[in-house]
């Protein structure tokens, strides 16, 4: 999926994603807002499903098409993130380039910002030949580490 983003600045606020909105001339219905304001208070990545079903445990009057096509075209258009894994996408309130921690045991994405070296970064430019422009950093570990 292409990213359209027309603004560089970074989303991080609720109102930052509801401004983006406007701004790519995107209604901002009720629907669309609802979902927002979830990703937003949950502050974890969720599926369509889990995203369907807190909402209608919060009593707001959401059905499942209208989820689905809300978080397309608020992820192809760069204001909310989707991760495509094997069991399917999960969805999260980050856009902008950022890095995960995934955690085995509790099965968690963790959003974290991490900067390289400016010197690693050469490093492999100069290796691979290519220019880095971005990256981000997929981190595998256990938030309850075993003993062995």
């Amino acid at each position: 999926m292409q990213k359209q983003t027309i603004s560089t600045k970074p989303i991080r606020s609720l109102e930052d994603a509801l401004e983006q909105c406007q701004i790519l001339g995107m209604r901002v219905s009720r629907q669309r807002r609802f979902i927002l304001e979830l990703l937003w208070q949950a502050n974890e990545h969720l599926s369509a499903r889990e995203i369907y079903d807190r909402l209608n445990q919060q009593g707001k009057d959401i059905g499942h098409t209208s989820v689905y096509q809300n978080l397309e075209a608020l992820s192809s258009q760069g204001i909310i993130e989707c991760i495509e894994r094997c069991d399917g996408r999960l969805y999260g309130n980050i856009s902008d380039s950022h890095s995960h921690v995934n955690c085995i045991d509790t099965n968690q994405i963790l959003d974290v910002h991490v900067e390289l070296p400016e010197e690693l970064i050469r490093k492999i430019e100069e290796e691979t030949g290519v220019r880095i422009t971005d990256y981000s950093i997929n981190f595998v570990g256990y938030r309850n580490p075993q003993e062995e």
